[in-house]
């Protein structure tokens, strides 16, 4: 739920500014539905093949060609809503928005602008420890993407790639109930991580599946809560619209930069124009794109081509039954299952395929906060170092698994595990064949360790007075007796027989 102790940022232009400033931030996140067809033809979605392979007649718009549409499309979507505990409409239609651009080939889009599919729904953001913001989700439309112009190819032309023309996209508009930059960028990931445990979008924004329209607008304080209260955007001043972004760091900078702007124009007496700007990161700064249009400047009308769309209660429902579990309801029963910290669990349930390794690892191994030490700082930190993810690691839940039980067997100790990882890690192989070959079992015999404990302390006399005075420095017996054993010494034994040969 929402956080009233959430502080707002506040925010000023230069030094010397008159107000502090408060942000209004609304976002249209563009995610691509995961489908091997179009929302309209039957042509490949697959990112990267050659310019112009990936279009069938109805995507080229050739003449008295029909859009069909995709009801795995569909199918995806309503996950979506779902997903956003948001409401399905049973029955949407679908629009045409008409504007040219020379990439999209029948001079309008087929959208949704009247009847979406999905209506209002919600997202919890989380900003911190016990920190939480609902950003309220208005609707989610399908609509068809365009294709991409290219300039950079030749300096006297301009060439267009129809590839991703007729690519379903789904459009989630939400309220104007972000506050921050930084919160910006964690709804747009809470959304990304939401979708990607759906199995509705990849996420990836490098590759422009997923990219952001951000509205924003600042205010005085106490302005927004008037708006809040009524509902009325009469309270709200004139936004402006960043658009496609395609980076979080970038999406911060911009709304930072954007905000200054506007900070500026109103404390100088002047007038912020509501327009469509982009973010240039080289020169730091937004630049004006072309004056904002309205519905009304796209002369929407229903498509002749397409009958509204009904869909029954009972495949919802369906749908609704099929959902795998989500982050939020998979970081909690983390937290209560397996006594994890929310911080533990947050970082676990990140990414889904991050989750799925260690509910593998944990499974096998039997000890949840074990595995969750494992996979977060041994394994996470390895891979980071070699900027690689989860789907690239050498070492498999399994592998990870029969190395902390291993541990908890009492075969090898913490530090002998740590060797036996990096020996996985690099070269493979079943653990405990490893430990069995190399001889890298933990040493139990009280007897041996006794012994290593009595040379350490007969050749170090002027030590063990030094010890008697002042107990921490045991631990370089300690130390010593593990270097004499090669780290094969059970430490928990090493430290009592020294703690008891010294009489402390």
């Amino acid at each position: 739920m929402l956080d009233l102790t959430y502080e707002t940022p506040k925010i000023k232009t230069i030094a010397g500014a008159r107000h502090d400033w408060e942000l209004v931030i609304g976002m249209e996140v563009h995610a691509q539905v995961s489908s091997n067809a179009k929302l309209f033809s039957g042509a490949s979605t697959k990112f990267g093949a050659e310019p112009n392979s990936n279009v069938s007649f109805v995507d080229s718009a050739m003449p008295g060609m029909l859009p069909v549409i995709n009801e795995f499309a569909v199918e995806q979507a309503v996950r979506t809503g779902l997903g956003l505990k948001a409401e399905i409409n049973l029955v949407s239609a679908f629009d045409r928005k008409n504007y040219f651009y020379p990439d999209l080939p029948q001079g309008y889009q087929i959208s949704q602008l009247y009847h979406p599919i999905v209506g209002e729904g919600e997202v919890i953001v989380d900003m911190g420890p016990g920190v939480a913001r609902k950003v309220r989700i208005e609707r989610i439309h399908m609509e068809q993407d365009a294709g991409k112009s290219i300039h950079d190819m030749d300096p006297n032309m301009s060439f267009v790639d129809l590839n991703r023309t007729g690519v379903c996209l789904m459009e989630i508009v939400s309220r104007p109930d972000i506050r921050g930059p930084e919160e910006a960028a964690a709804y747009l990931g809470k959304l990304r991580q939401i979708m990607r445990y759906l199995g509705t979008c990849d996420g990836n924004m490098q590759e422009g599946s997923m990219r952001a329209d951000v509205n924003v607008s600042v205010c005085l304080p106490g302005e927004y809560e008037k708006f809040i209260e009524t509902g009325d955007f009469s309270h709200l001043r004139t936004r402006c619209e960043i658009k496609n972004m395609n980076s979080m760091r970038f999406i911060q900078q911009a709304i930072d930069i954007e905000a200054r702007r506007q900070i500026a124009l109103h404390e100088a007496g002047e007038e912020v124009v509501q327009e469509t700007r982009l973010f240039d990161p080289d020169k730091g700064e937004t630049r004006s794109m072309r004056s904002k249009e309205e519905a009304h400047d796209y002369r929407y009308f229903p498509d002749p081509d397409l009958l509204p769309l009904e869909i029954e209660q009972a495949w919802v429902d369906n749908i609704a039954a099929s959902l795998p579990e989500l982050p939020d309801e998979k970081k909690a029963r983390f937290v209560n299952d397996f006594g994890l910290s929310e911080y533990d669990a947050s970082v676990l349930t990140a990414e889904v395929e991050n989750a799925a390794y260690f509910e593998e690892v944990q499974r096998e191994a039997g000890d949840g906060k074990l595995s969750a030490n494992w996979v977060i700082n041994e394994l996470f930190g390895r891979l980071k170092k070699e900027d690689h993810g989860i789907t690239d690691s050498p070492v498999s839940p399994s592998q990870l698994a029969g190395i902390i039980k291993l541990i908890k067997s009492g075969d090898i100790s913490g530090k002998i595990a740590k060797d036996l990882f990096e020996i996985v890690y690099t070269e493979g192989g079943d653990p405990a064949e490893i430990v069995e070959a190399r001889g890298m079992k933990q040493v139990t015999d009280t007897g041996a360790i006794e012994a290593a404990v009595d040379e350490i302390i007969a050749a170090n006399p002027a030590q063990v007075e030094k010890a008697k005075q002042n107990p921490k420095l045991a631990g370089w017996f300690v130390g010593q007796v593990m270097k004499a054993t090669g780290g094969k010494a059970n430490p928990k034994a090493v430290n009592e027989l020294v703690a008891a040969k010294l009489g402390l």
